[in-house]
């Protein structure tokens, strides 16, 4: 359709809803990106969480099946090699999963009385991705241990 007096057409309504809306969906496809983009920022999570402490592999064992069918509960349990004394112990033990949108899933607390540094508990994974287990000791030290699971149904939404 072209307008009386112009030599360029006229927009339809159609046109102009079919183009709005393409605008408002590329918006949304966006943020999505954006999303999956902050949940591989996990080392920057971690930083927040326990500070500038270097982080060392070993003396955490975190048990947790490779490969899990249901997302929504996932079991885990944690270990970390300590003689939990009052001059050597474990603080804290972080969980953290890094694609789901809340990304520190579990903070545990621990004191010299507690007598071992382990816990058995059951988390939600969102998607396939890697769980790691960060342990804090009463000298200043951070241990750091992770491991891949494959989940076939997520259980977290966004």
């Amino acid at each position: 359709m072209i307008l009386a007096g112009s030599s360029t057409p006229a927009l339809t309504r159609r046109q102009v809803l079919v183009a709005a809306s393409g605008v408002m969906l590329a918006g949304i496809r966006h943020q999505g990106e954006i999303v999956h983009a902050n949940a591989f920022d996990i080392e920057e999570i971690i930083k927040e969480r326990i500070g500038d402490k270097s982080l060392q592999e070993g003396r955490v064992t975190l048990k947790i099946a490779p490969i899990v069918e249901n997302g929504n509960t996932v079991p885990i349990s944690l270990s970390v090699d300590s003689p939990m004394t009052p001059d050597d112990y474990v603080t804290a033990v972080h969980v953290f999963a890094e694609a789901n949108p809340l990304p520190n899933v579990a903070t545990f607390h621990f004191t010299p009385r507690s007598g071992k540094a382990q816990v058995a508990t059951r988390i939600r994974l969102s998607d396939s991705q890697h769980v790691t287990a960060v342990a804090e000791t009463s000298d200043g030290l951070a241990y750091i241990t992770q491991r891949h699971v494959k989940v076939t149904l997520g259980g977290c939404s966004q």
